[in-house]
């Protein structure tokens, strides 16, 4: 049975941080059988709506994508009450349309990790399918789009995520690779978390802030200080976004069948 405690996830980088703040933040340790979660979910109010919101690298920025809990954090949240979740995530960008400052809404995924736990079957005792056609939920993303629209912030409606290991940047010859097979932008923390959301009934969406040019794509070699600034510059619009999609989702159904419940 789940706690009640919010219908709203965010699962955010641990700089991100509302414009007007977050109305009676506290936080709620939730206990999993998947271990901890990478942090204490924050239990609020954002746009009137109650949210959940999951510091996905821990608050002190520390954990690396590949050590992240991914089944703690959505089993968390899925626990909590949560039946949506709008995912911010830093990614490079591959496409012509993704230059650094782009905002991309993905509607599709390539998954180049490995070694993760990524389903949660296998302490479930059962073996079980889900249908992973389309990773993002669409409702959610053309609510996250229309909002855009609304804000005047430039958004692409689609694009193909390619989650990579980690925690390394990749070569120009892997993202010559992605570009190949299609991927439009590149991050290290897409996989499992988009799979995970869709095992438990979860409707998922990213918000992808691009703030570099991908490996061998810009034609200079990867800046930690610029990608700092274009973080910082585009967060703005992101925080904007994401505070008015909450808005949106008072009356949002969720219509994912959970293949099991948290």
């Amino acid at each position: 049975m789940t706690m009640g405690l919010a219908r709203i996830g965010v699962v955010g980088g641990s700089a991100f941080s509302f414009p007007d703040g977050i109305e009676e933040g506290r936080e709620v340790q939730i206990d999993t059988p998947y271990g901890q979660p990478s942090s204490a979910m924050t239990i609020g109010a954002v746009s009137g709506q109650k949210i959940a919101l999951i510091a996905r690298h821990g608050k002190d920025h520390s954990i690396l994508p590949h050590a992240i809990n991914y089944r703690a954090n959505l089993w968390a949240l899925g626990h909590a009450g949560v039946d949506c979740i709008i995912a911010l995530a830093t990614v490079g960008g591959i496409g012509k349309e993704c230059s650094p400052g782009s905002i991309v809404v993905p509607d599709q995924i390539l998954d180049y990790t490995h070694s993760r736990e990524h389903t949660f079957s296998p302490l479930e005792g059962k073996l079980f399918h889900i249908d992973f056609t389309e990773p993002y939920c669409g409702e959610l993303r053309r609510i996250v789009v229309d909002c855009a629209d609304r804000l005047n912030i430039e958004v692409r409606a689609s694009g193909t995520y390619a989650a990579t290991q980690g925690p390394r940047f990749e070569s120009a010859a892997e993202i010559s690779k992605l570009a190949g097979d299609g991927a439009d932008i590149v991050g290290m923390t897409g996989m499992p978390e988009a799979s995970l959301a869709r095992e438990i009934g979860i409707c998922y969406a990213t918000i992808g802030l691009v703030v570099n040019y991908a490996a061998g794509i810009g034609g200079n070699r990867i800046s930690i200080d610029a990608i700092r600034r274009a973080y910082s510059q585009g967060m703005q619009n992101v925080n904007r976004l994401l505070t008015e999609a909450i808005a949106r989702l008072e009356d949002f159904e969720c219509a994912v069948p959970p293949v099991i419940s948290p």
